[in-house]
């Protein structure tokens, strides 16, 4: 069990999760009951789940923590946006090192097939069957700076600000925090001139596909680059299709496969500093 916890949560992801968790503290005046589970194992457990697509129910016992007591710590965790700042705090050791490519960002969305909760909406492009969208923006290298949900009716125009905006203060190597790109890629949905009017006035120069100019057979030589990046989001198996009922939690299965993106970088840039050191 305890190489399998491990492997989910290695050394470097549990040393940056205990900077982002709230204490818990277990006062029983009476005495006696069970010994509480360790955040390691728990956090190995919603890994296992948001990575194999697994319910809730079928988590294996492996990890010494029955089902219930993992969806609590999880559904209390989405409260308190502990996995918004574990994000955070992985984006900014990436900068800090120098790993987040600023010259060109790229914007697209995603969308998935939804059985029931909030933030859902008739999918165009899935003869109006109920669904939800992961709107992204990553850096030139695809990591992800940027993430929002929606229902899947919400044009993908109208989440171009919100997710501009979201992007944090993120370090850099040199220099003050950086929260806007050189350049942002899309394509023709997001083709309107308030957008790019927007756009210019916050410094960032808009590189958005034009309807009837450009083919739609082509991605474009930088827009494939947030493509990929969606290919990675869907290692996380428990996004192929939306079975949470409150958005908060579907969001952070989406930020939990973000954060376990940039981890994967995060460490491979360690691994490379140690070699040539």
């Amino acid at each position: 069990m305890d190489r399998l916890v491990e492997r989910l949560v290695p050394d470097e992801l549990w040393e940056l999760f205990r900077r982002v968790v709230p204490p818990t503290v277990v006062h029983r005046p009476q005495g006696g009951g069970r010994r509480r589970a360790g955040d390691r194992e728990v956090l190995a457990a919603i890994v296992f789940v948001a990575t194999s697509g697994c319910t809730w129910r079928q988590l294996p016992p492996v990890f010494g923590a029955c089902w219930q007591t993992v969806y609590k710590r999880f559904a209390r965790w989405s409260r308190e946006r502990v996995w918004a700042r574990l994000y955070r705090v992985i984006l900014d050791e990436l900068g800090a090192r120098g790993q987040l490519d600023w010259s060109r960002c790229a914007i697209d969305s995603v969308s998935i097939r939804a059985l029931k909760g909030h933030l859902t909406g008739p999918n165009p492009t899935d003869r109006g069957k109920k669904g939800s969208k992961i709107h992204l923006i990553c850096d030139r290298t695809g990591l992800p700076i940027s993430l929002a949900i929606s229902g899947a009716n919400l044009h993908d125009s109208q989440a171009l600000e919100p997710l501009v905006r979201g992007i944090p203060p993120i370090r850099s190597r040199r220099g003050p925090r950086r929260r806007r790109p050189a350049k942002l890629h899309g394509d023709k949905g997001y083709d309107y001139d308030h957008l790019r009017r927007w756009l210019r006035e916050r410094g960032i120069v808009p590189r958005i596909a034009r309807r009837g100019v450009e083919s739609s057979q082509r991605l474009g030589s930088h827009r494939w680059v947030v493509e990929r990046t969606m290919s990675w989001l869907a290692g996380c198996r428990r996004l192929h299709r939306r079975y949470e009922r409150k958005a908060e939690h579907f969001l952070a299965f989406a930020g939990i496969s973000a954060a376990l993106i940039c981890l994967r970088r995060l460490v491979r840039a360690d691994a490379q500093n140690r070699s040539a050191s």
